[in-house]
């Protein structure tokens, strides 16, 4: 029985959308997605989702960002043979060394850096690889989760008060990171996995945009009732209401159907000869120091000749251990990381219905005041409803019309409102 075709793309379902946000003048987030085009490379190594939040004078934040979702999917993918964490990581430092180069050839660059957090999704689970503060959540049913650790002084010191009962001063920023690619000439790369994945299962990557203005029990309640599509403009809508201070960048990958996934006969991995897993120079030294041990040992001298079979030995080593670690895309060992590092159930009760409903209110009271001649009628559809689905007790459905009540609203006022009157914010926090 054959494999249905093209079952390892039709299993997930994702969008993804950048914003400049409302105070910024130009966007330095970047993001990349890169489907896995065959079954091979579905099993060996999956489909990567990136979202990277560039930082830098002039234009280094957006050129850091760019490198980065430039180098690390044709990096990662670019390493066949290697264990799929192993390969991402490499694939992350070589990003960082890229972009630290850069940084180093030009004066307008120097000290340029980005976050970086990657998504990997396999049949044998999620893989995290990150550095800084932009997050990779799982939804799974009502409990949201960040599978990544903010590199930030914030999240550091929390972790640090949990073994010391020490306390946080308010006024320390959120926004100061620890980590970033292309800052230094090495980084740390964490990696969080695999997490086992089920239907239903929807992963968010975003960059502090997002997850600056927008609460994690509003970001689970979304993602709960609304497809990738929408969830992803519902978002960048929420945060520029409420001031867009920053660059937004959303990803969502929903997996909507694992049977062809399960059922499927995993296909035949090609895999190179040992003998190009492993550099000529090695065989040939390996060769070489056994042949020298042992004319040594015959002609006499003992103590050269077990020095030079030690050395063969050891080559040998580092030979097999080469392939051993050559995988084709099997996990070859025990879970990475310490996530999900935070954990929390997600209402979409009338409550949370409620909410949207007041903030769509609240939108569309602003554009009267303000004067905006905007077309409303799709935002009365979509409102009428969501109410009706609030009173029939369908609060998911009620706040999918509602996001798309307020997405329709800004569509209609990033076209017509005149820009000498600035954006339309709501101070509802």
């Amino acid at each position: 029985m054959h494999n249905p075709v093209g079952y390892w793309q039709a299993c997930i379902e994702h969008a993804e959308l950048t914003d400049v946000g409302l105070r910024r003048a130009n966007n330095q987030d970047s993001k990349a997605s890169m489907l896995a085009g065959n079954e091979v490379d579905f099993f060996r190594r999956g489909h990567l989702f990136m979202v990277a939040d560039g930082m830098g004078r002039h234009a280094a934040g957006e050129l850091a960002s760019k490198i980065s979702c430039d180098t690390v999917p044709l990096e990662y993918f670019k390493q066949p043979d290697a264990p799929p964490p192993l390969a991402l990581k490499a694939a992350l430092e070589e990003g960082n060394r890229r972009i630290f180069e850069r940084g180093s050839q030009n004066p307008d660059f120097k000290g340029m850096g980005t976050t970086t957090s990657v998504l990997v999704l396999m049949p044998q689970g999620a893989l995290c690889g990150h550095v800084g503060d932009s997050r990779v959540y799982r939804l799974r049913g009502t409990r949201l989760e960040q599978l990544t650790f903010d590199h930030s002084v914030v999240w550091e010191m929390r972790a640090a008060a949990k073994q010391t009962g020490a306390e946080i001063p308010a006024f320390i920023p959120k926004n100061y990171i620890t980590r970033s690619l292309g800052h230094d000439a090495n980084v740390r790369v964490d990696l969080e996995g695999p997490f086992p994945l089920a239907v239903g299962d929807t992963f968010l990557l975003c960059s502090d945009g997002l997850s600056g203005q927008v609460e994690d029990d509003e970001i689970g309640g979304i993602l709960a009732s609304m497809p990738p599509a929408e969830a992803a403009q519902t978002f960048i809508d929420l945060a520029n209401l409420r001031g867009g201070p920053d660059n937004i960048t959303v990803l969502i990958a929903k997996v909507v159907d694992l049977t062809a996934v399960q059922n499927a006969k995993p296909p035949k991995m090609p895999r190179r000869p040992a003998g190009e897993l492993v550099h000529p120079v090695v065989w040939a030294a390996m060769g070489t120091t056994a042949v020298l041990g042992a004319a040594l040992t015959v002609s006499g001298k003992v103590i050269p000749g077990l020095a030079a079979a030690a050395l063969s030995l050891v080559l040998g080593l580092v030979a097999f251990a080469k392939l051993m670690t050559s995988s084709s895309g099997i996990w070859r060992s025990r879970p990475l990381g310490g996530g999900p590092h935070t954990s929390l159930v997600c209402q979409v009760n009338d409550a949370f219905a409620a909410k949207l409903e007041s903030l769509a209110q609240q939108l569309r009271d602003s554009a009267t005041q303000q004067q905006f001649n905007v077309n409303t009628s799709s935002y009365e559809r979509e409102c009428d409803a969501a109410r009706k689905a609030k009173a029939a007790g369908q609060f998911g459905v009620a706040v999918r019309h509602f996001g798309l009540a307020i997405s329709g609203l800004m569509r209609e006022l990033r076209r017509r409102r005149p820009a000498a009157n600035g954006p339309v914010i709501l101070d509802d926090e």
